[in-house]
């Protein structure tokens, strides 16, 4: 069954596996807001267990806003839970912050809470890392909604030399509406961390690319991300969007989304790859539903292979209603 909270919209998820147990960080905020448009100024991150990816035992919110003037001081958005090598998890989310209730604009930044059970989780309310200007579009540029910088994917160096954040954000230079890239940070320990040149040019047809996740299936390395169809720029606007996924040649970039193609269509987002516990790759997503209607909730895993004809991803099951496959 899918995963959805009574009297909550849920959305953006990630997921840690401790080996025994799936857990599920997840996105929320009251429908009682009545505009489902309103839940990102109010979102808040929740955990839920599973054995099995499909039923899930809610355990409610485990981390809510900074206090006024903080940098998560309005909402707390997507990111993602990693094991480090001192016993400790480290969940690097995104912290929102409307400068005033009457402005659309926002800045994002991405900071860090600590835990040694993955149930309670201690926020250290101060940024990890921020957009950094010579390379990054920010928000006094006002070529943009918000100052993105946001979705933290973080994962070991394969060859060992410390850790790499991959980060949604825009570049300082191109079309406007065509600005998506992949901002890099790197960290020798997941304390101290340094901003570097994005991973992927602007001017690939995207205003962003959401929630980046690295993952391998089947011994091929991939990016998956997520941009909407009204975000999609150049070539690519007017055309439908959803979860992309993108073969890379080396997991540490650089990447071109320009060669990225559609996996599922926007009615599912925020797609995510994980491994079941017989070792098969299913992806998640969140059901975004059509028109008017925003669903709000997780999809049941969806069994995917690597289709070595194609060069890429291809699910092999059945979708929920409204989602189309895109080969």
């Amino acid at each position: 069954m899918t995963f959805a909270r009574d009297d909550h919209w849920v959305w953006d998820f990630w997921i840690a596996d401790d080996g025994q147990r799936y857990h599920l960080f997840y996105l929320h905020a009251p429908t009682s807001l009545g505009d489902e448009r309103l839940r990102h100024r109010n979102a808040r991150i929740g955990h839920a267990v599973s054995s099995d990816l499909r039923s899930w035992q809610d355990l409610g919110p485990v981390l809510t806003p900074g206090a006024p003037g903080e940098f998560d001081q309005t909402a707390v958005w997507t990111g993602c839970v990693v094991p480090g090598p001192d016993g400790v998890w480290r969940m690097f989310y995104t912290g929102s912050r409307f400068p005033s209730d009457a402005s659309a604009a926002n800045i994002e930044t991405v900071g860090v809470a600590t835990s040694r059970d993955l149930h309670h989780w201690q926020a250290a309310r101060v940024p990890v890392v921020t957009a950094d200007p010579r390379w990054y579009e920010t928000l006094p540029d006002g070529t943009w909604r918000e100052e993105a910088w946001r979705d933290p994917w973080v994962f070991a160096d394969p060859h060992g030399e410390g850790w790499h954040m991959l980060i949604t954000a825009r570049a300082k230079t191109g079309d406007g509406d065509d600005r998506g890239v992949i901002g890099h940070a790197v960290s020798p320990d997941l304390d101290h961390w340094e901003v570097r040149p994005p991973l992927s040019a602007p001017g690939a047809g995207f205003a962003h690319l959401e929630v980046p996740q690295l993952v391998t299936v089947e011994g091929n390395d991939l990016l998956l991300f997520s941009c909407d169809g009204p975000a999609l720029a150049g070539g690519r606007a007017g055309g439908r969007g959803g979860v992309w996924q993108l073969p890379v040649a080396a997991q540490t970039g650089p990447f071109d989304p320009a060669a990225a193609t559609l996996l599922v269509d926007d009615a599912l987002y925020a797609g995510r790859i994980v491994h079941d516990r017989s070792g098969s790759p299913v992806l998640l997503a969140f059901e975004n539903g059509r028109g008017d209607a925003f669903a709000g909730r997780v999809s049941d895993p969806i069994p995917v292979r690597w289709d070595a004809d194609r060069g890429a991803l291809l699910l092999v099951a059945a979708l929920p209603a409204g989602a189309e496959v895109h080969a």
